[in-house]
């Protein structure tokens, strides 16, 4: 990517994207060439259709010059998700990549407790004893998840003995 100090219109005779797609001359204190450059038009393309070239002029004179790059930066991941999803945007990304995280996190959770119930069986299978003393002396192993994913407590099994 371009930084401020690197690129400039003057020194190479090409318009920045942004001035080329506004049909306009690029002078050398142009605002848009540190940030859209003639190699990516598409940029600039979509941060104009969805903000407004004036808008994005005003937010770049009014932001501190070594945070424009970022601003620029979520401008245009912000417009490339709205002419993905024009109705949420990012926010529709971002509540996918959450739900998958929840999703995965109930899957990690049954598998941690099949491998514990796994563990468990194994264990109580070589030392000749039954499952009615798993819990009983046989190691520090905790059964009982502080996470129920399905929301009615099916790892909690009654066994008479009251809380551990």
């Amino acid at each position: 990517m371009a930084s401020s100090s690197s690129y400039s219109s003057s020194s190479c005779n090409s318009p920045c994207a942004a001035c080329k797609f506004l049909r306009r001359k690029c002078m050398p204190d142009c605002v848009f060439a540190p940030y859209f450059p003639p190699e990516e038009p598409h940029k600039f393309a979509n941060v104009h259709k969805i903000f407004g070239a004036s808008n994005v002029s005003k937010l770049l004179n009014e932001v501190l010059p070594h945070q424009r790059e970022d601003a620029v930066n979520s401008l245009a991941y912000e417009a490339e998700a709205r002419m993905k999803d024009p109705v949420y945007g990012c926010v529709g990304a971002i509540s996918v990549l959450q739900r998958q995280v929840i999703r995965l996190q109930k899957e990690l959770d049954a598998t941690n407790a099949d491998l514990l119930r796994y563990a468990g069986d194994s264990c109580n299978r070589g030392t000749g004893r039954g499952p009615h003393h798993v819990g009983q002396n046989s190691g520090s192993y905790n059964f009982s998840s502080p996470y129920d994913p399905y929301g009615d407590h099916r790892n909690q099994r009654s066994s008479g003995q009251g809380n551990m």
